[in-house]
């Protein structure tokens, strides 16, 4: 992580569809540096107090009602003031069409204009939450990422111990892939995790002694996945005779990234183990947790139960 997480606005037109009314403005040259965007009603009345500049500017039908009512002059003062202020862009929702006098204003100060076709809270909604996920302080760690069940599994582990042959055995059961090798993980919120793959080595998988394979090639598009929220890590490691390791599972163990705590298990490798079968059974274990159930505690309290009933038939002899 690197503290100065940012996003070109030309990949924020790319991925919202956005209709680019100055193209002349170069907009590879422009940086978004923060996940919201501001909707500039006070500023249009001319109140520029605690205005951050930072934000993309939306223009909504609200907003644009307002303009429209003022005369020719104020209105173009309006824009000015707000067109000068350096802000990234300035977006128009529901295909709503500024005036020429404004789009040559933007290019005097070189602010691009953009349009969307998207209602004001639609747009808003999905460009705050993809901006979430881009600008998210983010971490390269050492691992495999992969969808069981729809929980994201994090498989960490030495080099060599088996991380890649058990994701390939998940993926041949019907799993997917989001990444092997390096994970880069986001932290899109205080909760949530979400692993992506770098570029460079999305969708391939590193088998020693075979080389690298493209698992979107061999096995089709509906084995791998782009993102996927991480929501448990299982460490590989090689099993020592001398370590007690957990048998039944009553008290969750916690590793941490980017200050999130997430439910880790240490998987002790033996000969003749199925590493794909034990990942899923944690998996879809994790899941039955979430829901409510756990089979650790009822063994407990069952165990508890017969105890009692027990000392309670001591008492009738």
């Amino acid at each position: 992580m690197n503290g100065k997480e940012r996003v070109n606005l030309f990949k924020v037109i790319e991925k919202m569809n956005l209709v680019n009314l100055t193209p002349d403005i170069d907009v590879k040259g422009i940086w978004i540096h923060v996940p919201e965007f501001n909707r500039p009603a006070l500023q249009l009345t001319g109140f520029y107090d605690q205005f951050d500049n930072d934000r993309i500017q939306i223009i909504g039908n609200v907003e644009y009602a307002y303009l429209k009512s003022l005369s020719e002059t104020e209105r173009y003062e309006r824009y000015m003031q707000l067109l000068s202020s350096n802000i990234p862009c300035l977006i128009f929702c529901r295909n709503l069409e500024p005036e020429a006098e404004i789009i040559e204003l933007a290019k005097k100060y070189q602010i691009p204009i953009l349009k969307s076709a998207e209602s004001t809270s639609s747009f808003s909604a999905e460009v705050i939450r993809w901006l979430k996920v881009q600008l998210a302080p983010c971490i390269v760690i050492h691992g495999v990422l992969v969808d069981v069940y729809g929980e994201g599994v994090l498989i960490t582990g030495e080099s060599g111990i088996g991380k890649s042959e058990a994701a390939l055995e998940l993926i041949k059961r019907g799993h997917r892939l989001v990444t092997d090798d390096a994970v880069e993980i986001r932290k899109v919120s205080d909760e949530t995790l979400v692993g992506s793959a770098p570029g460079v080595t999305k969708y391939f998988i590193e088998l020693r002694g075979i080389g690298i394979i493209d698992v979107k090639t061999l096995f089709g598009v509906e084995s791998v996945k782009e993102t996927q929220e991480i929501d448990m890590v299982i460490k590989l490691e090689d099993w020592n005779k001398d370590k007690e390791y957990d048998r039944l599972g009553l008290e969750e163990e916690y590793t941490e990234y980017l200050g999130n705590k997430v439910v880790c298990h240490s998987l002790p490798i033996r000969p003749g183990r199925n590493l794909a079968v034990i990942v899923e059974a944690a998996a879809v274990n994790h899941r039955q947790k979430k829901m409510g159930y756990n089979a650790a505690k009822e063994l407990y309290r069952r165990v508890q139960e017969n105890l009692m009933r027990g000392d309670d038939e001591d008492e009738f002899i």
